[in-house]
């Protein structure tokens, strides 16, 4: 029986080395591989070139839009947009009420500054929640 033991252990430390020897031999063919190694750091790499899409409304109202820091009517006003420019949205949120909706777009367009949906025909898409 002890020399059955004494194999086996031979054979789990014969094993061991083998593994041992074939992990510190891949990470060398890795690095003699451009390709092998520029795709396995790409596969780890955090994705950060992520953009949000894009959404655009035409501003309605004749004598131009008032756009504000809050999706309020009596929040500070930051600028203006005139009848007919397209603008830039990024997303949408519920607010004080404007004619016949409560909808408000955050607009992108330089400063970011909110505009009653009221006065912004969407384009496509309807923006996504804020």
């Amino acid at each position: 029986m002890p020399l059955r033991t004494t194999a086996t252990r031979l054979g789990v430390l014969v094993a061991g080395a083998t593994l041992a020897a074939y992990g510190a031999t891949v990470p060398a063919a890795a690095q003699d591989d451009p390709g092998r190694k520029a795709n396995a750091t790409a596969q780890k790499a955090p994705v950060t070139d992520y953009k949000a899409p894009v959404y655009k409304g035409r501003v309605t109202a004749k004598s131009g839009l008032v756009l504000r820091d809050a999706p309020t009517r009596g929040s500070r006003v930051v600028r203006t947009e005139p009848h007919g420019k397209v603008v830039t949205i990024y997303c949408k949120t519920k607010g004080d009420r404007v004619g016949r909706t409560n909808h408000w777009y955050l607009l992108t367009d330089g400063t970011w500054a909110w505009g009653s949906a009221n006065y912004i025909a969407g384009i496509g898409k309807s923006p996504r929640w804020c």
